[in-house]
C-alpha cells in the first residue's frame, strides 16, 4: 500500500529530539505560554517575514481571532462582509460567521482553484475584507489581491493554513497582507503531534488585541479588560514546531520534486494535472487532479493499493451547517468539488513509490 500520508514515519525522523524536548518541558513545568511558545513565535515570525507572531490552539481560532481583532480595533464592525473563496475548506467560512461577519461567497479560477480576481472585482462592491486563501498550498494572485485592496481599502487577510513556506517575489506566505492564520495541525506541512494555530502580522495594535483575546481578555492574571476566550498555542506542541520548523524547506522542496515527477510522468488524458509554474509559490499540500468519473476512478486507486484523499467532498455551502447559502449559486465551484481527488504526496515518499503511482496513473 502507497500510504497517503504517512505520519509516522514523518514524525518518527525527529523522535529523539521529539524525547529530549519532552523531558526538558516536563523538568521545566511551564505548560501554558512558555518559553517554547515566546521562541517559536520568534522563530516562525522571523521565518515568514513579519515582526510578530501569536500562537493560538488551531487555525481556525487564528483566523477568528485576526477579524475579531480588527472589530475590537474599529476597523471592523459586526455586520459587515468580506469576501471568502467559495472553494475552501469550511473552517474559513466558520471563522467570518464565529466574528459576527457576513461571508460573500467568491468563485475560484477553474486552473488554480484559488479565489478569482475577477470574481472578487465583480462583489466587491460594499466588502470591508477579503480573505485569500492559499488553498492546497499555492499562493493566490497576491499582487493583483494587494493593488484591489490597497485600491479599495480593504482589509487583506491569508488563510495560509496549508501554504507553509510558500513564496513569491513579494515575500512568504504569512507576510503577504495585514495578517495571517496557520494551522499546525499534524497532516500540514508543518505539523504539531495534536492541534494548534498561528496568527502573523507587523501590525503592533492587533497583536495586543489578539494577545488579550485568546487568553481571556487577560494580560494580567485575574484581570481581564475585554471579553476573550482561551486558545492558546500548547507549549509542548510548540516545543515539538521548533523543531520541525528547521526542516520544513526542505521538505517543502521533497513535495515539489515528487510534483514535479508527477507533472512530467503522467500522461493520462483522463487525468487533469494541476497548475504549477514550478516555482516556490506551491508547497503542495495536497497534489490535486481532477478525473470525469470519481468513483471509478478511485476503485482503481483502491484496487492498486494506492491511498487518496477528497480535498473536499461537498462544497462548503452546501454542508447543512450552512444551508442559508444552499441557494447559492456556485457552478465552478460545484464541479470543482465533483471531479478533484488527492494523490500521495509527503517528504518521506519513495522515489520508488512516486514511479509507481505514474506507472499506474499511467495505466488507467
Amino acid at each position: 500500500m502507497i500510504k497517503f500520508l504517512d505520519l509516522h514515519k514523518i514524525n518518527n525522523r525527529y523522535r529523539d529530539a521529539f524525547e529530549a524536548s519532552f523531558k526538558s518541558s516536563l523538568d521545566d513545568a511551564y505548560f501554558v505560554l512558555g518559553k517554547n511558545v515566546t521562541h517559536f513565535e520568534n522563530e516562525f515570525a522571523k521565518y515568514c517575514g513579519t515582526t510578530y507572531c501569536v500562537g493560538t490552539a488551531n487555525g481556525l481560532d487564528a483566523l477568528t481571532l485576526i477579524l475579531k481583532g480588527y472589530i475590537q480595533l474599529g476597523i471592523l464592525k459586526k455586520g459587515d462582509k468580506v469576501l471568502v473563496p467559495a472553494n475552501t475548506f469550511i473552517a474559513t467560512i466558520l471563522s467570518v460567521l464565529h466574528a459576527d461577519l457576513v461571508p460573500v461567497l467568491v468563485e475560484p479560477d477553474p486552473e488554480t482553484y484559488n479565489i478569482s480576481v475577477a470574481s472578487v472585482k465583480a462583489n466587491i462592491t460594499d466588502a470591508k475584507a477579503i480573505i485569500m486563501v492559499h488553498l492546497y498550498g499555492q499562493l493566490c494572485n497576491v499582487e493583483s489581491l494587494q493593488k484591489i485592496a490597497e485600491t479599495h481599502n480593504l482589509l487583506l487577510i491569508e488563510d495560509a493554513a496549508q501554504a507553509h513556506g510558500a513564496e513569491c517575489k513579494l515575500g512568504k506566505a504569512g507576510s503577504l497582507s495585514h495578517a495571517a492564520a496557520f494551522s499546525f495541525y499534524p497532516s500540514k506541512n508543518l505539523g504539531a503531534l495534536g492541534d494548534g494555530g498561528a496568527i502573523t502580522t507587523s501590525n503592533p495594535q492587533l497583536v495586543d488585541v489578539v494577545k488579550l483575546l485568546r487568553n481571556y481578555g487577560s494580560a494580567k492574571k485575574y484581570v481581564n479588560e475585554i471579553v476573550g476566550v482561551n486558545s492558546r498555542l500548547d507549549d509542548m506542541q510548540a516545543a515539538f514546531l521548533n523543531i520541525k520548523l528547521k526542516t520544513l524547506d526542505a521538505d517543502n522542496d521533497k513535495r515539489r520534486k515528487i510534483a514535479s515527477a508527477y507533472v512530467s510522468g503522467i500522461k493520462n488524458p483522463k487525468i487533469k494535472l494541476p497548475f504549477y509554474d514550478t516555482t516556490k509559490a506551491h508547497v503542495f499540500y495536497a497534489f490535486v487532479v481532477e478525473v470525469e468519473n470519481r468513483t471509478e476512478f478511485t476503485q482503481f486507486l483502491d484496487a492498486h493499493k494506492i491511498e487518496w484523499l477528497i480535498h473536499y467532498p461537498t462544497p462548503a455551502h452546501k454542508q447543512q451547517a450552512l444551508s442559508s447559502f444552499s441557494n447559492v449559486e456556485l457552478p465552478i465551484t460545484e464541479q470543482i468539488h465533483k471531479k478533484i481527488i488527492s494523490l500521495p504526496i509527503s517528504p518521506v515518499m519513495s522515489t520508488e513509490e512516486v514511479q509507481q503511482v505514474i506507472a499506474i496513473l499511467n495505466s488507467y
